[in-house]
């Protein structure tokens, strides 16, 4: 009997879905498994139906209205309906990605050999042709996983992102764990999300051949969209430290690693991209200080502005 796979895409008023739907229209099924793709709609009008609908595609796809201008709230729709289904995996794309014909494969390649739970790819960026050079070759859009080793031999929480990520579901202790509302504007709840995967047990692995591409939005493409995203990525991370303790220690260490930040900049003002540098890395470790004491995270997702993008030229 075959595994089932459902894939679970949120969208918020982005044409580029489409781009999307057709990339997985060509996906090869691993060998025993068959696919279907659910689409959640955050928009409070059902302002994606006609564009999933319109999409010819060759695996099942169910379009699912879960309005709120929170994707918190669109994740767990997809959850909700996955787990009708009783799907045996689940993974997660965004809106604006497209993937080539053997992501799943090479994720479930991975997850066999592995024996892991969830397993993250690369979301590999695309920048249009006016990207800010310094941003480019920095490349802060890109999205590469990684594993955080133990300290001491021990074992560390985990984590994955919903840009690319397939994960065990029906049975597993999660299968009802749901996404946290409160970061569903801000961001973040996909690491969140995951870190409560690995206090269930869940095992993490990587496949570096299962990459992803994202064109870059115009929106995106100043330090002002960036600054607030590695405050918020920083805040995210300090979802890890449980207990005072704990967030204590982390606390400490990203105050030092802010002070150091500071330091590094200060002789490298005039000189933009490496200023740039030290600003986003020390605005991530000031995020990690202020989710340590819990302070409001800045919307960055679901606002008027945070729709469909113009037609960009794309550097190769």
């Amino acid at each position: 009997m075959s595994e089932r796979i459902s894939i679970l895409l949120c969208t918020y008023r982005r044409r580029s879905v489409v781009d999307t739907l057709e990339s997985l229209a060509a996906l090869r099924a691993p060998q025993g498994y068959t696919i279907d793709i659910i689409v959640a709609d955050n928009d409070t009008s059902p302002s994606a139906d006609h564009w999933v609908r319109g999409c010819a595609t060759s695996w099942p796809v169910s379009y699912v209205h879960a309005p709120s201008r929170n994707i918190s709230l669109a994740r767990n729709a997809c959850l909700a309906m996955a787990r009708k289904r009783r799907s045996d995996w689940v993974a997660f794309v965004d809106d604006d990605e497209v993937v080539p014909p053997d992501w799943i494969e090479q994720l479930m390649r991975r997850a066999m050999e592995t024996g892991a739970d969830v397993i993250s790819g690369p979301a590999i960026a695309r920048y249009p042709q006016h990207a800010p050079q310094w941003m480019v070759d920095q490349d802060w859009h890109s999205n590469w996983p990684e594993l955080r080793a133990g300290n001491g031999g021990g074992v560390q929480l985990q984590t994955a992102h919903s840009c690319n990520a397939l994960m065990r579901f029906a049975g597993r202790p999660w299968e009802g764990q749901e996404f946290d509302l409160s970061r569903g504007t801000s961001g973040g709840e996909d690491t969140a999300y995951f870190f409560v995967l690995s206090h269930l047990g869940a095992q993490f692995a990587i496949s570096a051949d299962a990459a992803v591409f994202e064109v870059v939005a115009s929106d995106r493409l100043h330090l002002g969209w960036l600054a607030k995203r590695r405050f918020r990525m920083g805040q995210s991370y300090a979802a890890s430290a449980s207990g005072l303790l704990a967030r204590t220690k982390l606390a400490g260490a990203a105050l030092a690693k802010v002070a150091y930040c500071v330091v590094a900049t200060l002789p490298v003002l005039p000189v933009e991209p490496r200023r740039n540098f030290w600003l986003l890395r020390g605005l991530l470790h000031l995020g990690v200080l202020a989710g340590c004491f819990a302070l409001p995270q800045p919307q960055i997702y679901g606002g008027a502005k945070d729709q469909e993008p113009s037609p960009q030229r794309i550097r190769g």
